[in-house]
């Protein structure tokens, strides 16, 4: 998954649509933006809500083991103090070696991180999850300590195995999702940030960290089978092509910004798309990996223990190496097959050296 958000902005870099530090060729109806546009639309659909959906599934058990002062420490340790370090120092360098590579007439690499600091301030970039993440455990603490106060309920929190919800829960929580993300797309597009967040996406985020909740209460995990998710990946395969095919139909300027947010048909369409996709893939990755992947490896213990640490810090080096990669004339396709791969090595030994200075393990 943190390769696929590396892949995403190699693809960003090279003319996909999306929001990053560097942006080496701009959105156009080539062949290679519009297939990176409708990757990057796709990953978003699914993956950080997969994200937040496995975040929020380790989360009951790691309050009733630690405590509530203990976990929230923990959280401010393992999320807040990442947020403060990458915001204030990691997000700013990275613009500067944009700015550095970019701009001429710069004056010295101290002179524009003081002039990025007085004028963009604090640059959170991907670790807006973390922020949002820190946001949905202080709010699940508050809801489980309202709970055990008031009703008796959750305290401590222990499995009670349920029966996986039926199809018609999924298909009403689809569209209860569309809704939410349409009405709160009204105020807040998802062209923008606002506190440093995607709000415009927070409806599915919401949802998904409470059904990682509930999952892991429930043991829906252990119980989901290809027979609930079968029907979903069906309709995936059915919507996928109608937000693209709706977007070529109604391309032209501003085409991209009316999807963002408003009272209109392309907004609704692309609220209405995404739960759509998403519950499919991500029943469809859950289950694939429970019953393909989940077994001893030291490769995949060791890429996943460094995978935090790869999305902390994996902007400046994928920047980096893409400035390293300017003079290389070529399709965008072969530079970003390039220029995701010399990331992803790159960003997986940068942790492994990380990850050696003591006291990093408990942070990331």
């Amino acid at each position: 998954m943190t390769a696929v958000v590396l892949f995403a902005h190699a693809a960003m870099t090279y003319g996909g649509n999306g929001t990053w530090f560097y942006r080496e060729v701009g959105v156009s109806r080539s062949v290679s933006s519009v297939f990176f546009t409708l990757f990057i639309g796709t990953h978003q659909a699914y993956l950080m809500g997969l994200f937040f959906l496995l975040a929020g599934y380790f989360t009951p058990l790691s309050l009733d083991r630690k405590g509530y002062r203990s976990f929230l420490l923990e959280r401010v340790l393992r999320l807040g103090l990442p947020l403060l370090v990458f915001g204030t120092l990691i997000g700013p360098l990275t613009v500067v070696i944009v700015e550095m590579n970019t701009a001429p007439g710069k004056n010295g690499a101290w002179a524009t991180l003081l002039e990025v600091w007085r004028r963009d301030g604090f640059i959170n970039g991907p670790l807006w999850f973390a922020q949002a993440l820190l946001i949905f455990s202080l709010g699940y603490c508050l809801w489980r300590l309202l709970a055990s106060r008031f009703t008796g309920l959750f305290s401590p929190l222990r499995q009670t195995p349920a029966p996986v919800p039926s199809f018609a829960r999924w298909m009403l929580s689809a569209i209860g999702v569309t809704v939410a993300a349409f009405l709160i797309r009204l105020a807040f597009p998802v062209s923008q940030r606002h506190f440093g967040l995607w709000i415009g996406y927070f409806a599915s985020y919401i949802f998904l960290f409470a059904v990682g909740v509930m999952t892991w209460r429930y043991n829906w995990l252990a119980q989901l089978s290809w027979r609930h998710a079968r029907p979903w990946i069906f309709i995936a395969i059915l919507v996928f092509p109608v937000l693209p095919g709706y977007r070529a139909m109604l391309h032209g300027p501003g085409s991209n910004e009316i999807f963002a947010g408003g009272m209109n048909l392309p907004s609704f369409v692309y609220a209405l798309w995404e739960p759509f996709l998403a519950w499919g893939i991500i029943a469809g990755l859950l289950l694939l990996f429970r019953d393909r992947a989940n077994a001893p490896s030291r490769l995949w213990d060791w890429l996943g223990r460094r995978s935090y640490a790869v999305y902390a810090i994996h902007p400046p080096i994928l920047v980096g190496i893409s400035m390293l990669l300017r003079r290389w004339l070529a399709s965008p396709f072969p530079k970003t097959a390039v220029l995701t791969t010399l990331s992803c090595i790159a960003c997986w030994l940068a942790a492994e050296l990380l990850m050696r200075i003591p006291g990093m393990r408990q942070i990331l």
